[in-house]
């Protein structure tokens, strides 16, 4: 099993909580340079980008949260929004004193706060990058969306303490190929090939998320498609072939309607690109970030 740059890092050390709302947010950064923002998505934490974190640290300051009502962060004072999740996200990168713009990496949920913040507050965008995000999709996990509009907030209420244990199980659980794959089995077509250290991360001791049930009805309700033609920055969408939470057909809407969107789709893969083809994703995704006016970073980085 490789070596991933993460297990070296003392990740307590770069930790730290700031206000924003009115409530603490959990923020990790580390590195310094231009800023690269990574935002999670449902059910995630800031753990979901440990595989990019200490990579784009090399040059970048690499900054990743818990959005509130999931990790460390705790739920916001009003109900949780997409619109809202933007503010918050704004207001943050105002008190992280990124105030030339930054690049924004999220993933399914993050994506959608990504675009959002890219639409409402396009100076704090300088590139974004769309990796299985929502906000599209006519149907989440082979579900419509009004089955999760009606049904999703009070699912999740009932089963949500079962899905995302605040306490630490056990290591040894998260050797295990089998428990790997039931725990993974949404995500990705192969969960059973993820470092057991990095699924015990981000499924066994991420923390709480009490969010989980509100953004989930969230993310059935709020619309973003006609507004996406307002993105005015780069954009990069990335997606897993195999992705069973957001059908692939999203990633041609966004490439679609956001002008100038560029498109890679990874074979072999499901909804989290980063955490099962991270060292593809964070080549393709620094080759984007590096490039200059002109360039098209999807036509050489798709067969890579």
């Amino acid at each position: 099993m490789a070596h991933s740059p993460w297990l070296d890092v003392d990740w307590s050390a770069h930790a730290r909580w700031v206000e924003v709302a009115g409530r603490p947010v959990n923020v990790v950064e580390l590195g310094s340079g231009p800023p690269v923002v990574f935002v999670h998505g449902h059910s995630g934490a800031w753990q979901n980008w440990l595989e990019q974190l200490p990579v784009f640290a090399e040059r970048f300051r690499s900054i990743a949260f818990d959005l509130p009502g999931f990790g460390r962060s705790p739920l916001p004072r009003d109900p949780i929004t997409i619109s809202g999740y933007g503010r918050i996200v704004d207001e943050l990168l105002e008190r992280l004193e990124v105030h030339e713009g930054c690049a924004v990496v999220g993933n399914s949920m993050g994506g959608f706060v990504g675009a959002e913040l890219a639409i409402r507050f396009p100076q704090r965008v300088q590139r974004l990058v769309l990796v299985s995000a929502a906000g599209v999709a006519s149907r989440y996990v082979g579900l419509p969306l009004t089955v999760m509009d009606r049904y999703g907030e009070r699912v999740l209420g009932r089963v949500g303490p079962l899905l995302y244990p605040v306490e630490e199980r056990t290591r040894r659980m998260a050797r295990r190929a089998a428990f790997r794959r039931a725990g993974f089995l949404l995500l990705s077509p192969h969960p059973e090939r993820l470092d057991p250290r990095l699924f015990y991360e981000n499924v066994m001791a991420s923390g709480d998320k009490p969010g989980a049930p509100m953004a989930a009805a969230e993310i059935a309700r709020y619309d973003v498609r006609d507004r996406l033609t307002e993105i005015a920055c780069p954009t990069l969408v990335v997606w897993g072939a195999q992705d069973r939470i957001v059908p692939p057909s999203s990633a041609d809407d966004f490439a679609r309607l956001i002008p100038d969107a560029r498109k890679v789709v990874f074979s072999d893969c499901g909804h989290v690109p980063m955490l099962e083809q991270p060292q593809r994703f964070n080549r393709l995704v620094a080759d984007f970030l590096d490039e200059r006016p002109g360039e098209d970073v999807s036509a050489t980085s798709a067969a890579a």
